[in-house]
C-alpha cells in the first residue's frame, strides 16, 4: 500500500511508533551528512535528491530499506552489513532496534562523492533506478485520494416519516 502522505514528515507520523523511530533515524542522518540534498515524497518513498534521485527509504511491514543510486556507492561495505545488496542497490534492516548507522553513513557519503563527481553527466533517471531497485511503477503509483461522501441521516428521517 503506497502512503498518501506529501511530505516526509507527514509519512514518518503515519507509520506505527517502532518503524517511525528507525526510519527517523535514518532520514535525519541522511539529512546531516548529505547537505544541499532535497527530500520528497514520491511512490511511496522518501526520496533524497541531488541532480536527480540519489537516495529513497522505504518502510516495509517488518522491515526498512535505504536504496541508493550510486553504484560504487557501496565498495568496500560489503561485509559490513548482511542486508546489503549491491545488485540492487540496497541496505535492508530487519532488525529496528539494531541499525548501522555508521556503514548507511558511509554509503550515504560515498555516493554524494560520487555524485557530485559526475558534474551532472550520466546520471540514472528515476525510471532506471525504480527497475534497478525492484520497485515497479504501477505498485508505486500515488494512491487515490479519499473521497468522503456525507450523509445526512437527519434529512433521511425526515423523508422516511413524510412518506408513512
Amino acid at each position: 500500500m503506497v502512503p498518501a502522505a506529501t511530505t516526509v514528515g507527514g509519512y514518518l507520523q503515519s507509520l506505527p511508533n517502532d518503524r517511525r523511530v528507525a526510519m527517523a533515524r535514518v532520514c535525519s542522518m541522511i539529512r546531516r551528512s548529505a547537505r544541499g540534498v532535497r527530500e520528497s515524497m514520491r511512490f511511496g518513498l522518501a526520496f533524497y535528491e541531488l541532480d536527480g534521485p540519489i537516495f529513497a527509504v522505504e518502510s516495509h511491514e517488518r522491515s526498512l530499506v535505504l536504496y541508493y543510486a550510486e553504484q560504487d556507492a557501496a565498495a568496500g561495505h560489503e561485509n559490513q552489513w548482511k542486508g546489503l545488496d549491491t545488485t540492487r542497490r540496497c541496505v535492508e534492516f530487519k532488525d529496528l532496534n539494531c541499525l548501522p548507522l555508521d556503514v548507511v553513513e558511509g554509503i550515504v557519503r560515498a555516493s554524494l562523492k560520487l555524485r557530485r563527481a559526475r558534474n551532472g553527466a550520466d546520471i540514472p533517471s528515476q525510471a532506471e533506478l525504480l527497475e534497478v531497485w525492484g520497485i515497479r511503477e504501477e505498485d508505486a503509483a500515488v494512491a487515490p485520494p479519499i473521497v468522503r461522501i456525507m450523509v445526512n441521516h437527519d434529512e433521511d428521517a425526515q423523508e422516511s416519516k413524510t412518506e408513512a
